[in-house]
């Protein structure tokens, strides 16, 4: 210990003043590096806080302006679902939208708030663009360049009904071309001594690589029976789904055949026949209408050149003199 002393005084000699201005350093440093650390842990704290306030949605973050926009957003949507999309409870309908888009393969329950916001604010951006562009690109004034902002806001408010439109012509071709085939195993899986719900189930699974949204549609239909609903309506709702006539037609056949009790296997044969010949006379339909299709193209761009070839020779014969 003495050592010890003899070394600091050593080091500091007699001054007390360099002893004091270290000790005086020391406190303060460790005072600092509490109070930062103090101020870190609450920092934690309050960001902890924070999240949890924004997680549980209280009324502080509620006058964030972000979440009384999303808040107002999701009224909206929820507002739009409920109004056009519910299903009418006295006739069991779905409604004409909603139907649209369940066939079209959008079977999300927020698809018709979705589809309408979306409208508007196309509608409002092709105006705004229209206005925008249409002087830049013509020069358009008065009357005319009001009349562009309106035919643009006309476009993009009816540009998401004919993508839909296209959408559930081009889902309805799949679903008439592979129904037939559809049948045909329903058949072929009724004469192996598979029930109806069995046989659905495997016809699904067979479809999926060559007609997927009727697989998707058929698999719903398994999934409607699994959860109590009878058959019958399963069927229903897969027609209402399809938006094809033999498949409400195809519906009303199981139906009366279970009422009558005569033989489904009988009936899906018979049935699958039709459909069958039905495919055929669509095919010669568009095979016999081909020629009158073609008249058009042919007058418009093979016949003027056939002329021209023919005729050329002649006019030069006579404009040079050698006739």
């Amino acid at each position: 210990m003495d050592g010890f002393s003899d070394t600091l005084l050593d080091v500091f000699g007699d001054g007390s003043t360099m002893m004091l201005g270290l000790l005086v350093f020391l406190a303060t440093a460790i005072l600092s590096l509490g109070v930062m650390l103090t101020m870190r842990a609450r920092g934690a704290v309050k960001r902890r806080a924070a999240g949890i306030a924004e997680y549980s949605g209280d009324a502080a973050d509620a006058r964030d302006l972000r979440s009384s926009s999303l808040k107002a957003v999701q009224r909206l949507l929820d507002y739009a679902s409920k109004h056009y999309g519910a299903t009418d409870k006295d006739k069991g309908d779905m409604k004409v939208l909603r139907r649209r888009l369940v066939q079209a393969g959008i079977f999300d329950a927020r698809a018709v708030g979705y589809f309408f916001v979306g409208r508007t604010l196309l509608a409002v951006v092709f105006a705004l663009a229209s206005f925008v562009l249409l002087p830049m690109l013509a020069s358009l004034q008065g009357s005319m360049l009001w009349l562009g902002v309106i035919v643009g806001g006309i476009i993009g408010y009816v540009g998401p009904s004919m993508y839909i439109d296209r959408r559930i012509s081009a889902r309805r071709d799949e679903h008439r071309a592979g129904f037939p085939d559809f049948m045909d195993l329903l058949v072929v899986c009724a004469d192996s001594g598979l029930s109806m719900e069995a046989s659905l189930e495997r016809v699904g699974r067979e479809l999926a690589g060559t007609y997927p949204s009727l697989c998707t549609n058929i698999h719903m239909a398994n999934l409607e029976i699994r959860a109590g609903r009878t058959m019958t309506e399963a069927l229903e709702h897969l027609g209402d789904r399809l938006g094809l006539e033999e498949a409400r037609s195809f519906a009303t056949l199981i139906q009366q055949s279970a009422e009558l009790g005569s033989s489904i296997t009988d009936a899906l044969r018979v049935y699958s026949d039709d459909m069958r010949h039905k495919r055929l006379s669509r095919a010669e339909e568009k095979a016999y209408s081909l020629p009158a299709k073609l008249a058009v193209p042919m007058m418009v761009c093979i016949f003027p050149v056939i002329f021209v070839v023919i005729l050329l020779p002649v006019v030069v014969r006579l404009y040079t003199g050698h006739y």
